[in-house]
């Protein structure tokens, strides 16, 4: 079977396959899916994924494919590993050399944006929207993972930070028309509910660039439901944006 693009399945959608016929622990891979968008439905890092599943530094996947959830190691249990997974999004024709260990991120201040390890320089956070916080992370509720964020449909959704993005649709349940974005080894960053994408799966964006409109896709209230992940897991986005 051939491969599919770098990130996304552009290969016609197989017959979903039965409930019965995915072991438990496993996940079989849908038309659509990348690694990141499967990661993020089990909180998962995705360099976690890659290496219980032999998944190289591409990290093309196929429809049909069965990942396995459950045998995905975080990366703080397997820093000892021989062979890590590059976590480069960027797919090139030169050999990928392993990265080097992401730098622990400072505790963020009142006085001054969040800043984290990256590639090529500090990782500043930015509001990815004007309008105020109607919800707050950890909130009971299936938007917990994030803030949701007032405004009106068709307003600017900013990218929180320069990164990459890795995912760009509407195939994970909840979340409508979603934007994920890899800023560095650490650090991703997740923009739902959109009316409208304005960008494409291995875009580069900066901080601030528009990304989409806010709407209500996925749920009856039109708002933006924003999350930042650290190593596959949520965090307080509060944590990381500078005060207002």
């Amino acid at each position: 079977m051939a491969p599919v693009s770098d990130y996304s399945l552009n290969a016609p959608q197989p017959q979903r396959a039965p409930v019965s016929s995915t072991p438990t622990g496993y996940y079989r891979v849908q038309s659509g899916d990348t690694l990141y968008s499967i990661a993020w439905r089990y909180d998962k890092d995705y360099r976690a994924l890659a290496r219980a599943n032999d998944i190289d530094a591409s990290y093309r996947i196929y429809p049909g494919q069965l990942v396995s959830i459950t045998d995905a190691l975080e990366p703080s249990s397997v820093k000892t590993a021989a062979q890590p997974v590059d976590t480069s999004p960027v797919i090139t024709t030169s050999i990928a050399t392993p990265p080097s260990p992401p730098t622990p991120a400072p505790v963020a201040t009142s006085a001054a944006p969040h800043r984290a390890a990256a590639k090529n320089g500090p990782l500043v956070w930015r509001w990815p929207a004007r309008g105020r916080v109607i919800q707050s992370f950890g909130a009971k509720g299936k938007d917990s993972n994030g803030l949701n964020i007032s405004g009106r449909r068709g307003e600017p959704v900013f990218s929180a930070a320069a990164g990459v993005v890795v995912y760009a649709g509407n195939g994970l349940l909840g979340y409508g028309n979603l934007v994920i974005i890899n800023h560095d080894e650490t650090y991703l960053s997740a923009y739902a509910h959109n009316d409208k994408l304005l960008v494409k799966e291995q875009d580069r964006v900066d901080v601030g660039d528009k990304i989409a409109e806010i709407g209500n896709s996925g749920v009856t209230q039109i708002m933006l439901h924003f999350e930042i992940r650290k190593e596959g897991k949520p965090v307080d986005p509060i944590r990381y944006l500078p005060p207002r």
